[in-house]
């Protein structure tokens, strides 16, 4: 390299570093420490004055930014890492994506957890993984938009390295029609062939993981599913069900799960499930967008992404208005 070249790379680097300093210092002060910053929008804190920027990583134990590269050094002892998503914001597939990207560089067994697929699904997953299936094919075969249903695009990018790099990617769910069984007729309803869906054990034991699914149960009108405690033990399913997957396909590696954000909230959901039966150390990352209002509690990083509203989601029926 010449004398010019190697000097235009450090004049480079150093602007790096600068843009990363100043993207911090911004930051800092949208958090109280430097002052007030005139943002169009941004993450708001419950009970808190803080006010985080877009693409900023707050680690709420120490209400601390960090960047990207110290979050993945900061999961190093993390055996399980939960990515919470809007199913429909291409920002946190993004993530997600940079996420596995920055753990499969040290972790030469890194699988992927996904809520996208329920486990009769797993061969047609490992296909994909082998690099036996085209696109086509596998949007077929996993009846993607039969089950699913969501924007293939969102999560061609995830897929797609997946088969690359040759990580095993892990259908965590059961079969939808499991869970909606139970919100009408409770797990009592289902029959010996349903059965063999379900979850070794399924907690419906938690007090605050019951009252966050009753403030959700009751923002919507879900016709035949009026009875609270169906829906609860079908959302209960669900959770233990996906926990299962995790602690039965974890063996000795690593693994990043990509799930809804509602089943790593305050991580009663799946990570405390799976946690009872591995007794793996995992960390939680809640991907919230900019216009809205987080809590510290819901994870151990929240990372702010970009505004993206999404539409209405067919699996959750209407929302009530109010009165």
């Amino acid at each position: 390299m010449t004398l010019f070249g190697q000097k235009k790379q450090v004049h480079l680097k150093k602007q790096l570093v600068n843009r990363r300093l100043v993207s911090t210092v911004v930051a800092l002060m949208m958090l109280g420490i430097g002052g007030c910053a005139v943002t169009p929008k941004t993450l708001s804190i419950k009970d808190n004055p803080t006010r985080l920027m877009e693409n900023t990583i707050l680690k709420t134990a120490t209400l601390s930014v960090v960047s990207p590269d110290r979050l993945i050094a900061d999961l190093t002892d993390a055996r399980v890492v939960y990515v919470g998503e809007s199913h429909t914001n291409p920002h946190h597939h993004a993530i997600q994506l940079e996420i596995i990207k920055g753990l499969a560089q040290t972790n030469a067994h890194l699988t992927i957890g996904m809520e996208m697929f329920d486990h009769t699904y797993q061969p047609v997953l490992d296909q994909w993984t082998a690099g036996e299936l085209d696109q086509t094919t596998f949007i077929e075969k996993t009846h993607w938009y039969a089950n699913w249903g969501f924007d293939f695009d969102l999560y061609r990018d995830i897929l797609e390295y997946a088969k690359e790099k040759r990580l095993r990617i892990i259908a965590l769910n059961v079969p939808n029609y499991i869970p909606r069984k139970i919100s009408v007729g409770g797990i009592a309803s289902l029959s010996q062939d349903d059965r063999r869906h379900l979850p070794k054990t399924i907690d419906t034991t938690d007090a605050d993981h019951r009252a966050y699914v009753e403030k959700i149960f009751k923002m919507h009108t879900l016709r035949g599913r009026e009875n609270f405690e169906y829906f609860y033990e079908a959302q209960c399913t669900w959770e233990d069900a996906m926990a299962d997957a995790v602690a039965e396909n974890l063996g000795s590696g690593k693994m990043v799960v990509l799930a809804g954000k509602g089943h790593i909230i305050r991580k009663f959901g799946i990570p405390d499930r799976a946690f009872a039966r591995s007794q793996a150390p995992f960390k939680t990352i809640y991907l919230a967008q900019v216009g809205d209002e987080a809590e510290l509690s819901w994870a151990d990083y929240l990372w702010v992404t970009p505004e993206t509203r999404m539409p209405h989601n067919r699996m959750m029926g209407r929302v009530k208005k109010k009165q």
